[in-house]
């Protein structure tokens, strides 16, 4: 008689767990400046300057700051 394969047999011992890809930092930047822009506070992008002032979109949030400003 065949019987079935036990759950357990070892087949899936050596599968990683299902866990979804690491995101690119630069996303998580981009999505806290989109953030930061659609609150349109100074106090959005000091914070943002704060945490990322050297990255790329911060120039746009200093130019952004600088125009609430006004």
């Amino acid at each position: 008689m065949v019987g079935k394969a036990n759950a357990d047999d070892g087949s899936n011992a050596l599968r990683a767990p299902s866990v979804p890809p690491a995101r690119a930092p630069s996303a998580a930047v981009a999505e806290e400046y989109e953030l930061a822009r659609q609150k349109g506070t100074p106090e959005a992008f000091e914070l943002f300057i704060a945490r990322h002032g050297d990255a790329p979109l911060a120039e746009k949030a200093r130019a952004e700051l600088k125009r609430l400003a006004r």
